[in-house]
């Protein structure tokens, strides 16, 4: 496995942050391919954009029929790897679009942005962890609820490059997730840093957490730990891939 004390991108020069505001969904997924281009190609730098999308579906690669909207309710099918997601207002959406150094290592390139939002939950005083076979963040169960995921992750790797990447649920109106089988996991929920310290966490008070905890974890100043498995009595029923590469 990749040091995860070691930068895993092939560049020393600077991210290239950029903060989009919201965006459309589309509109973003053409910023991103566009960007990938330029940096396989060698004319642009790593970049990450930071935003918020109107509310949209997305489907990854493996989403199944039973995961989508029973009403009818229109989602937009992408190239990223896992199922099926929504994203809207209230959730810090992230896409680093970066070239991976040699050897790549994409299951250690979910983990390092998986312990960065680790952290941001962290520094807000929420308790999350890793889940074994599954990617993201997620809230243990307790009295409060079943296990339930605070971040996803879904990225594709492309030429070296990644895009897609991380959403984190701030104030988001987490009923968006009730017309669909979020991820196509059906055995646990889905929260909120709202929910979690019942007071409004803005995305914008985030961002600066997130920005800074992932940049610091792509270059190995905020190594991947592994005390962060959230301990569970049995595997889960629906493990999750979260990424998609090709060549």
């Amino acid at each position: 496995m990749s040091s995860s004390r070691t930068s895993c991108r092939a560049s020393t020069e600077p991210v290239d942050v950029r903060e989009l505001g919201t965006i459309d969904y589309t509109e973003a997924w053409e910023l991103q391919r566009t960007r990938l281009t330029e940096r396989a190609d060698g004319t642009a730098p790593d970049t990450m954009f930071l935003l918020q999308h109107p509310s949209v579906y997305t489907a990854g690669k493996r989403t199944e029929e039973a995961d989508r909207p029973a009403d009818g309710t229109p989602v937009i099918d992408v190239d990223r790897g896992g199922k099926i997601t929504w994203h809207g207002p209230g959730q810090l959406v992230g896409y680093p679009i970066v070239k991976l150094g040699d050897p790549i290592d994409v299951v250690h390139y979910v983990r390092r942005l998986e312990e960065a939002l680790i952290h941001v939950c962290d520094a807000l005083g929420v308790h999350s962890g890793r889940v074994e076979g599954r990617s993201g963040v997620w809230i243990p169960a307790d009295d409060r609820g079943i296990e339930r995921k605070i971040a996803a992750i879904g990225i594709r790797v492309q030429r070296g490059v990644t895009m897609h990447g991380f959403e984190l649920n701030c104030n988001a109106d987490l009923k968006a997730f009730d017309t669909i089988v979020p991820c196509g996991i059906r055995d646990a929920g889905v929260t909120s840093l709202s929910y979690e310290l019942q007071r409004d966490v803005s995305v914008e008070a985030v961002l600066p957490l997130a920005r800074d905890a992932v940049l610091a974890a792509l270059e190995g100043e905020l190594p991947v730990s592994e005390d962060r498995w959230l301990p569970r009595p049995a595997a889960p029923e629906a493990p999750g891939v979260t990424f998609a590469l090709q060549n």
